[in-house]
């Protein structure tokens, strides 16, 4: 792989004019794409093969009209009036005709003709009924609903709306988290290389790459369902990583220019070299997020697709386009910049860790671990134990009105309802009911009566008859957050001979609390699948890229411990609320996907830190032969590097924290707590102290194994041996020349 690396290093150097030129045209070609097709995300969590899902079919086809998304009204007297006032109750009229007639309302249900006002006459209901699922409904008749809406606010009335779709239920994209990204990523780029062309570089790089992936994204939208978090995790992960593959390759490019090396011999060994690792670490992260597909459930297939095809263009940025602007940058990447106060510092930092390695942070810390090896392992697996307790009460759940933020309307009509009618109220299941057998004219009383009969339901009324169809709604006792409501859904499905016994009719149970709950049951069950394929993928991969057995096991137990205790973390914050203040969240259950998108992106993040930084312990080992010093050579050359992309990812991640966005918010904070548990305690210290323990019998293998496992020289060793030849021979006699033994 390094060969052929360092061969497209060469070409890209060599043809940077064009390089540059192609990346530009991909850019413009992406913004037209995404402009001309005018696609936008949605939230249509739906999943194939479930009850809730049988049951929209069903609709589909013998009541279409009633088949799409659903949107409650509800209005609030803020003073002493009362909704049955003559006055107030012809305004509340008024908003339900004036929605009736607006485009893709199939129905309106008029709060007076339900019956739906709270005891104290304060608060009334309306629903609304779309003839198109929440993706399909057009942004101009959500507008219009606001613009009904507003003569009743005019005259007083609290008017807020909640549901699967309403004004405004769309995640705008913000700009602010990527930007804060961006800053963060500089600072820590500038401290690390202490140059202003080194550190803007991946900076410039990873912008064209999420240029593209976030445009791309948004035109693919307009031909399929695109979840609204899709965009945010892609912008996370394209930012993240196209900053840290980046910061990989120029490190190890800045490190041969300090050695003396010319940028057109540096580029191409940089990209061999470092190229190895970014490539292996981003197949790695782009299989893990395809994996998502194992769950069977669309929207999380397309969150992972997306994602990988951020990631994609993240490498293919960091391997054609950044060694090409390396070649217009030329020496200007070891030009230091020099701090008032301590001047030449940067400089004497690059020098030392290219000629001195012994004497730099990493190589004391490397030193720290091997002799403290059994102390820190128990501390570090402590560590990471007790952030994992709080994951075994894991709840799961899906985004509600009362996990958006205070400020929205779907979060004010939740609390309204909630107060006035009762928590079951704001989600009704909707029983579809097949009247076409039907032995008796009162089936349908009969069913609704048997209904209501169920413990924990309140109520039970038809919301719409046709074509030999009955909907029935049924308000749970609960939320639609509760476990209890999960517990009647069941309850109901299994008790649907007995409420049907006698009466020729079938049911099915769905509506958006239904879907919800059977969205939550699919992941859950999905959940130890997809992580036994991820560690399975880890074992083959781990094992193909260092061709020995136990350090891919330590890399798996480290990963598991990190996931575990990222999602514990996020349980005890977003869950129990600890800390809800600080981190300005709403309890809730954890979002259903969670927990198998960060075991995807951590597993995939994990494996970028374990190959940077063993990939150099290994190649300390084939060098020196001692278990000890290679790991603490090894940990010195890849400390510095390990520690700045591990802390760009964590500022990119925790700028996402920023967002009131009930999925955004926690997956970021996940991912955050991820990276740093990872790669600071599992990557730094207990992979080395692991490392340092066993000793060389890490890398034992039997000799039947070096047969059939390929060498793919992932650190690019065999590369660089044969290129300082190469140079060495080219160079005449008493020609001085700068060393170029020292690590590279």
């Amino acid at each position: 792989m390094s060969r052929y690396l360092f061969a497209l290093g060469q070409v890209v150097a060599r043809r940077r004019w064009w390089v540059l030129a192609i990346w530009i045209v991909l850019l413009g070609a992406a913004i037209a794409f995404a402009a001309g097709t005018g696609g936008k995300t949605n939230d249509n969590f739906t999943v194939p093969g479930t009850e809730s899902q049988d049951a929209v079919s069903l609709l589909q086809q013998r009541m279409p009209a009633f088949s799409g998304a659903q949107m409650q009204v509800v209005f609030a007297t803020p003073g002493m009036a009362e909704v049955t006032d003559p006055q107030v109750t012809g305004e509340i009229e008024q908003v339900m005709a004036g929605l009736k007639g607006l485009p893709q309302v199939a129905a309106v249900v008029d709060p007076f003709q339900a019956k739906a006002v709270s005891p104290d006459q304060r608060v009334a209901l309306g629903s609304v009924q779309f003839s198109v699922s929440a993706g399909e409904v057009e942004e101009h008749t959500l507008d219009e609903v606001n613009r009904v809406a507003d003569p009743a606010r005019d005259a007083g009335l609290d008017v807020e709306f909640s549901g699967a779709v309403y004004p405004g239920f769309t995640a705008e994209i913000s700009h602010t988290p990527e930007l804060l990204g961006v800053v963060v990523a500089l600072i820590i780029l500038l401290i690390t290389f202490g140059a202003a062309v080194a550190a803007g570089l991946p900076i410039v790089t990873a912008l064209v790459g999420i240029g593209i992936g976030i445009t791309g994204i948004l035109g693919v939208a307009a031909f399929v369902d695109v979840p609204s978090a899709a965009t945010s995790l892609a912008l996370m992960l394209g930012l993240s990583c196209g900053i840290d593959y980046a910061l990989f390759v120029l490190s190890r490019h800045r490190h041969n220019i300090v050695l003396g090396m010319t940028a057109a011999e540096s580029i191409p060994l940089a990209v061999g070299t470092a190229g190895s690792s970014v490539v292996f670490a981003a197949v790695t992260v782009i299989i893990a997020l395809c994996g998502l597909a194992v769950a069977g459930i669309p929207f999380l297939t397309v969150m992972g697709l997306t994602a990988a095809g951020a990631v994609l263009v993240a490498m293919l940025v960091a391997l054609t386009l950044l060694p090409a602007l390396l070649g217009f940058a030329g020496d200007l990447v070891a030009k230091f910049i020099s701090p008032p106060l301590h001047p030449g510092r940067p400089q004497e930092v690059a020098r030392i860790a290219a000629y001195e390695p012994e004497r730099t942070f990493g190589h004391a810390w490397g030193r720290f671990v091997t002799r403290f090896r059994i102390p820190l392992l128990i501390l570090g697996i402590a560590i990471l134990a007790v952030l994992a307790i709080p994951a075994t009460r894991m709840e799961l759940g899906l985004p509600s009105g009362a996990t958006q933020p205070d400020s929205s309307t779907a979060h004010k009509a939740y609390d309204l309802v909630e107060e006035s009618f009762g928590p079951g109220f704001n989600g009704p299941l909707l029983v579809v009911t097949d009247l076409s057998g039907a032995t008796g004219p009162d089936v349908a009383q009969t069913v609704m009566g048997r209904l209501q009969q169920e413990p924990d339901v309140v109520a039970v009324q038809p919301a719409g008859t046709g074509n030999g169809l009955l909907l029935i709604q049924v308000v749970p006792k609960t939320g639609p957050d509760d476990p209890a409501t999960a517990d009647l859904v069941n309850r109901l499905r299994d008790d649907r001979e007995r409420i049907v016994n006698g009466t020729g009719a079938t049911y099915l149970v769905g509506g958006t609390t239904a879907a919800n709950i059977d969205t939550s049951r699919r992941l859950a069950e999905a959940l130890p699948i997809f992580l036994a394929v991820v560690v399975g993928l880890a074992l083959v991969l781990l094992t193909i890229a260092f061709r020995t057995i136990l350090v891919p096991l330590s890399s798996i137990v480290g990963f598991i411990l990190s996931v575990f205790a990222a999602l514990g973390a996020q349980v005890a914050v977003f869950q129990w609320g600890w800390g809800a203040e600080l981190f300005d969240v709403t309890k809730a259950q954890t979002l259903s996907f969670l927990p198998i998108i960060t075991l995807a992106i951590i597993f995939g993040l994990s494996s970028d830190y374990q190959i940077f930084v063993v990939s150099r312990i290994k190649e300390e080992h084939t060098r020196t032969a001692d278990a000890t010093v290679s790991v603490q050579n090894g940990v010195g050359h890849s400390a510095r590097v390990v520690t700045a992309a591990a802390l760009i990812m964590f500022g990119v991640f925790v700028a996402f924290t920023t967002v009131d966005n009930p999925i955004v918010k926690p997956l970021a904070f996940t991912l955050a707590v991820g990276v740093l548990l990872d790669a600071f305690i599992v990557r730094l210290t207990l992979v080395p102290a692991v490392m340092a323990l066993v000793g060389n019998r890490m890398w034992y293998h039997p000799r039947w194994f070096a047969r059939y496992v390929p060498d793919l020289d992932i650190e690019g060793a065999e590369l660089e041996r044969r290129v300082i030849h190469e140079t060495e021979k080219e160079v005449s006699p008493g020609t001085a020349r700068p060393r170029v033994e020292h690590e590279i």
